[in-house]
This record gives C-alpha cells, sequence and structure tokens, in this order.
C-alpha cells in the first residue's frame, strides 16, 4: 500500500497543489489526478480555516476522496467544527472559522449549497481515525494511544479531535496536552498533526506532520512506506508562537 499523508491544511490551497505535484501526481486530460505507482493520498483533518481558500480545498478534496476515489480522509477538530456550522448548531465563530464562514458567507447560494453538501458528505463518510495498510498504519488527526485503537466511543472522538487534553488551559487560552507520543510503545505506526511543530517530529513510531502551513512553516506530507519526508515552503506570513517545542 503506497501512501502520501498529507498535514494540516488549514485552506493553504496553493501549498496543496504545489505539494500534489511535487508528489508527482498528475492530472489527465478530463481533469482526474493520478500517480503512474499507484499511489493514494490521505487526509489527516484540518482541511479549513485560516487560510485564504478553504472552499477550494473542500472542492479539491471532496472530489478526490468522494468522486475520484483516489485519497481517504478523517477529520480534525476544525473539520467537528465546521461540521456543525453547517447543521445549524450554537458554534462560535473563532480560532479560524470565521476566515472560511466569510468565504462561505460571500458566495452566492448555489454556491453556498454546493459547499455544505460537499463537505458534510465528506464529514459524514468519514471514519474517526483510519487504520490502514492492515492495521499498521493509524492516521489520527492529533494522535492516537494504543489502548484507543480500534475503539469508537467518545473518549476517542476526544483524543482524536484534540489531543490528549487535561482540562486545563494555559494563560492564552490554548488547552493543555500530555505529549502521548513520548510515553507510545506500540508497534503500529501513528501519523498525526493538530500540534504544529517547525520540524516533522518523529519519536516511539509516530510522526506529527503539522509544520504550520498556515502559520508560515510548511505543508508537509509523509510517503509511505518509504517514511520519506516531502515539503513546500508556505506562502504565509511566519507566526513564531505558534509552534509547539518539546523538551
Amino acid at each position: 500500500m503506497n501512501l502520501d499523508i498529507i498535514g494540516d491544511i488549514h485552506g493553504c490551497y496553493n501549498e496543496l497543489i504545489q505539494l500534489i505535484e511535487k508528489l508527482q501526481y498528475k492530472w489527465n486530460k478530463e481533469g482526474k489526478l493520478y500517480h503512474e505507482e499507484s499511489r493514494k493520498i490521505v487526509f489527516l483533518g484540518d482541511l479549513t480555516d485560516r487560510g485564504p481558500n478553504s472552499l477550494g480545498v473542500i472542492d479539491l478534496i471532496y472530489d478526490l476522496v468522494e468522486i475520484q476515489k483516489i485519497a481517504y480522509y478523517t477529520p480534525g477538530n476544525h473539520c467537528n467544527k465546521l461540521y456543525r456550522y453547517f447543521l445549524g448548531r450554537k458554534v462560535q465563530i473563532s480560532h479560524g472559522l470565521e476566515t472560511t464562514v466569510e468565504e462561505y458567507l460571500s458566495s452566492s447560494p448555489s454556491r453556498q449549497q454546493e459547499i455544505k453538501m460537499k463537505f458534510m458528505r465528506l464529514y459524514e463518510n468519514a471514519p474517526l481515525y483510519l487504520q490502514l495498510d492492515n492495521g499498521n498504519l493509524v492516521v489520527a488527526h492529533a494522535g492516537i494511544k494504543e489502548s484507543l485503537i480500534g475503539k469508537y466511543n467518545d473518549r476517542v472522538k476526544t483524543f482524536v479531535l484534540y489531543g490528549d487534553i487535561t482540562g486545563e488551559k494555559h494563560p492564552d487560552g490554548s488547552p493543555v496536552r500530555r505529549d502521548w507520543a513520548s510515553e507510545y510503545t506500540g508497534k503500529k505506526l501513528i501519523v498525526y498533526g493538530h500540534t504544529p511543530v517547525k520540524e516533522v517530529r518523529k519519536i516511539n513510531n509516530t510522526y506529527n506532520i503539522d509544520t504550520g502551513a498556515v502559520f508560515g512553516g510548511k505543508l508537509s506530507a509523509l510517503r509511505y512506506p518509504e517514511l520519506e519526508i516531502v515539503q513546500v515552503p508556505s506562502s504565509m506570513e511566519y507566526v513564531p508562537e505558534k509552534f509547539t517545542t518539546f523538551s
């Protein structure tokens, strides 16, 4: 199983196209994406918010996952929040969602209907996390503990979407998270994102590939099974305080 796992996109459409092409995918005359080695793409969530073209990202990933069947997708916390917004639930239009909502509301009614349909179908068809290559590879937005793999309860959902949160808050309002990856001892390879790092973090058979594209870092992919990292630089302004460092 030959895969290219792409980290948090957050509306960075141009960088996504550049990365897909750098990974040697091509479009045929009918506009269908293909790879000469029959590879597939894996998206680990947080497709939208903060970046300049979230609607374009939704269009592309819907097409690749639902129509062309050349990609897999599992949602992140920003995906969950946008889904609840489309359901009409009361959500706080902040922490990046405001950029997607502004794009959405600036579109024509027919375009709004199209985007809402695409995203809700994409989200509703997505597993909470992906078990690929006969279970040897697990892709989960914010990661997953070994003891939770194979389970799908509310505790697992919270972990997969938000990480190993303690319930406490940092002074800036962000949640305090335990460094679960530093204690991971499993044989399954876990690939995740959610927490921006300046460089891909490999520790204990886990990879964090969220290299903060929307904060001026890079958009990263991990090729599997080669475990090769492929990246493109971000066009966004660099915001150093958004990146996490581990001791």
